[in-house]
């Protein structure tokens, strides 16, 4: 799937990365990483990744906004117990834990729970979007410094 996608170029980037931010287990990392050795644009490869990424965090959100516990268990496999122990979490950091949705497996959970619990839109919005945006400006700053050594 991975080389599938990066055959797509910047759109399958920013698929991808949409994808890894939903419920599905994948690496928006390798398929940046993957852009970046074909020779790919950082500035672009950084936008699509974010965006994508991004996106698909408010996704998340937005699904847990109007989830119901069922749902959540069924569709997701987040246990009542997982959610519950989540929420005071999220009651003690409020939507700054959407600068940590990018965690690989907690990530999308946390996404999902500030939807959940209906934390502020805007600001999760915000802080989800700096978040991702530092961990690819991160991949593309070590990927360029590896290649300069």
């Amino acid at each position: 799937m991975v080389e599938f996608l990066q055959g797509w170029g910047y759109i399958g980037l920013f698929v991808g990365a949409f994808l890894a931010a939903t419920i599905i287990p994948f690496s928006s990392d390798i398929l940046l990483i993957g852009i970046l050795l074909a020779g790919g644009d950082p500035w672009i490869s950084f936008l699509s990744a974010t965006a994508g990424n991004w996106l698909g965090g408010l996704t998340s959100y937005g699904l847990g906004r109007i989830g119901k516990w069922e749902w959540i268990e069924k569709w997701f496999h987040v246990s009542e117990e997982k959610l519950l122990k989540q929420k005071s979490k999220i009651d003690k950091y409020g939507s700054w834990i959407a600068l940590i949705t990018w965690l690989p497996f907690v990530g999308d959970v946390f996404a999902i729970g500030l939807g959940f619990y209906k934390l502020n839109f805007a600001k999760c919005a915000v802080f989800m979007l700096i978040g991702k945006g530092a961990r690819f400006a991160i991949w593309i700053l070590l990927f360029y410094l590896k290649t300069q050594l």
